[in-house]
Order: structure tokens, then sequence, then C-alpha cells
């Protein structure tokens, strides 16, 4: 009975090995067709994208199907569409303003990231931004800033080349503040290195205070939400947040009072003269944070393996599948999907994304120069390495 029914099955794979071959034949002649169509589009300068034409051929193709099959038939002629649009637009293609940029950033960007630089960092002395600095740069000159809007601002103004700024922790999520900034300031800062620091932190107060004093905590919310399992077994505090780590330190430093205390790093503890009550109360010691460097010039170094862009998609089921399909023929893999409301326009996002990649293929340039030339929005944040 089992050899019967192996033999069923190697049969019933035969007859599907055959339609497959059969489906990618009548592709490839569909695929022929699209190309001429291109042609044809160029000669009358015709828009590649007929929204009628799609709707027409899945309206007839699904007519008389049961609701399964037709929701099947049309998301398999969604994908084609796309691919067949890809194509035209490859044939109807020009040298793009974002190839022109992205040839000149690799041809004017030194082989070498720079030691030392003008850098705009949010915090104080001892902030975990200041810590990623010094890991990308070995001679910086800091300028802190009291939030992230003016690091940004400084950058933009070319007052600092670049500037440092958190965009997400393993434990807490996105920095949604600075994903709000690089849409806000879109096209004119790029990233051009970023850096995964660990993050440890220490409940700092006045030397000489016991756990049992500390009435008030005082941190950035990012460290707040990082040590929620701690802070949960000592309710009787009352938790604050203030603009960052190091900040919290120095205020409980300035601070007559002995009953307050700063989620913070050991080292701000000798920084500001403070005594460390207990080390590692974040949830987990597998606790990292990473920054971007972000610059207003487009800067590509040799040996960058990351691309980062945002972009939005219409307001319609299968938009966001089929952008997502597209990486996936290129081969290129997706590390990381953000969403943001776009502010004024209800329930409509824009989206964050990074890819691995292992060299800018002409293939994969084509395609973000076909994303920066549709109507919707996109933005090329930068190609950069991680270290």
């Amino acid at each position: 009975m089992g050899e019967f029914k192996d033999m069923e099955l190697s049969e019933l794979r035969k007859q599907i090995d055959a339609i497959d071959d059969e489906l990618v034949s009548l592709f490839l002649k569909r695929m022929d067709v699209s190309g001429e169509v291109a042609k044809a589009k160029m000669q009358s300068n015709t828009a590649v994208m007929d929204s009628g034409r799609e709707r027409a051929i899945v309206s007839r193709l699904t007519k008389g199907l049961d609701d399964d099959t037709a929701n099947y038939v049309s998301v398999l002629y969604s994908t084609i569409f796309e691919i067949s649009r890809a194509k035209q637009r490859k044939m109807l293609s020009h040298d793009t303003k974002l190839a022109d940029e992205i040839k000149e950033a690799k041809l004017s960007t030194d082989e070498l990231f720079p030691y030392a630089a003008d850098v705009a960092v949010q915090g104080v002395e001892g902030a975990y931004s200041q810590h990623a600095c010094d890991r990308l740069f070995v001679r910086p000159d800091i300028t802190y800033t009291e939030n992230f809007k003016d690091v940004f601002k400084l950058v933009d103004s070319e007052k600092c080349r670049y500037g440092v700024v958190p965009i997400e922790n393993s434990l807490h999520g996105s920095v949604g503040e600075v994903y709000d900034l690089l849409k806000e300031y879109k096209d004119k800062i790029h990233i051009v290195r970023c850096v995964r620091i660990p993050i440890y932190h220490s409940l700092l107060a006045k030397k000489g205070a016991q756990l049992s004093d500390i009435k008030k905590v005082y941190s950035h919310s990012q460290a707040i939400g990082q040590c929620s399992e701690f802070l949960a077994l000592h309710p009787d505090i009352e938790v604050n947040v203030c603009k960052n780590t190091a900040a919290a330190a120095k205020m409980v430093a300035e601070s007559d009072r002995g009953d307050i205390a700063a989620i913070s790093s050991a080292d701000c503890a000798e920084l500001y003269g403070l005594g460390i009550l207990k080390t590692d109360i974040q949830n987990s010691d597998n606790n990292h944070t990473r920054f971007i460097c972000i610059s207003k010039k487009l800067e590509i170094y040799p040996g960058a393996s990351k691309i980062g862009i945002m972009f939005t998609v219409k307001h319609k089921a299968g938009s966001l599948f089929n952008m997502l399909a597209r990486f996936a023929c290129l081969g290129v893999n997706l590390t990381k999907l953000e969403s943001r409301p776009i502010k004024g326009r209800d329930f409509e996002f824009m989206f964050y994304a990074e890819m691995d990649i292992y060299g800018l293929s002409p293939a994969l340039l084509s395609f973000l120069c076909e994303l920066d030339d549709r109507p919707e929005e996109f933005v090329f944040l930068g190609n950069y390495s991680e270290i």
C-alpha cells in the first residue's frame, strides 16, 4: 500500500514538473511581449503604470472563480504585473539623480573613515552616545546638545560634520524620535556608519546612600524600559524620565538630596563622584544599542555592507508585499523593517528598511533608482558599515 502511494506521489510530481515547464515557457513569452509593449510605450511616451489595464486582466481571469481561487490568481498576477513593470521601467530608464549621487559619493569619499572630526552628540559627558562617538572616532571634538533634533540641526547647518544618535536597542526597541527626524530631514541627512555598543546599567546615588534610602530614580525612557524588571522589584521608588542617563547622574551629583538615584553607566559614577548601589540592573546582559553616525554629505566608504532606505507604498492590499517580493527576487536580506505614522495622513505609514549587501550590484542599484523614480516617497539614507 505504501509503495503504491509513493508511486502515485511520484506521478503527481511529474505532472507538476511538466506544468512548471509550461508555466516558465509561457512566462518568458509574456516577458518578451512585455518588452515589446515597453518599446511601444517609449514611442508614444506612455506611462509604464496602467492600473485600468491591470484591473481588467484580473477581472477577466477571475470571472466565475470561487473567492479563494480568485484571490490566489489575483496575488499571482499582482506579482507578474510588478515584474513586468520592473522590466519596462528598466528598458525605459535613464541615469537618475540617485545613481549620480551614489557614483559621486563613491568617487569623492576618502579611503579611510576620519580619525578626528567635529561631532554633535545629545547629552553630557559620560552619555552612552559619547561612548559610541569614541568608538567611531579616535579624536572627536564633541559638541553636546539638549536633544536629538539639535544634533540634526548642527549637522544640517554644517556646524558639525557628523552627529551620533541612538537608533535602536536590543531590549527596548527603536528610538522613534530619531526615525521621525530622519524623515523630517530626508535628502538632507545621510547615514555614513553605525556602531553597536553593549549597555550595562547601574543604580547610582550619593556616596554613603543605601538602596533602602532611595525614593526617586531618574533616567532616560529607554534606560528605564531596559531596567523594568529591577524597578518592578521596588514599586515604592518613583520613576522619573530625564533627557539621558549621564544627565541623570549629573543631576543626582549636583543635588543635595541623598534619597534620589540615577540609572546610568558605572563610568558616570567615577565621572560625577557617585556611589554604585547596584550594578547590571538591565533586564538582560544581552543589551546593546545601535548608534548611527549622520552626515549632511553622502559618504560611502570602502567595504560598506549595509543600505538604509525610507519609502511609502500605495495604501492598498498587496502593495507592501509586492515591494518586499522585489527585494527577495534580488536575493537581498532585509534585516530591519520599521513603520512610523506619517503626520497629517491618517493610517498612512513611512517604512524604514535596512539590508545587508555584499557590494552594491547593478541590479540592486537599478531597483533603487526605479524606486526613486516612483511617485511614492523614497529616500536613500546611505550605504555604510557597522562596527
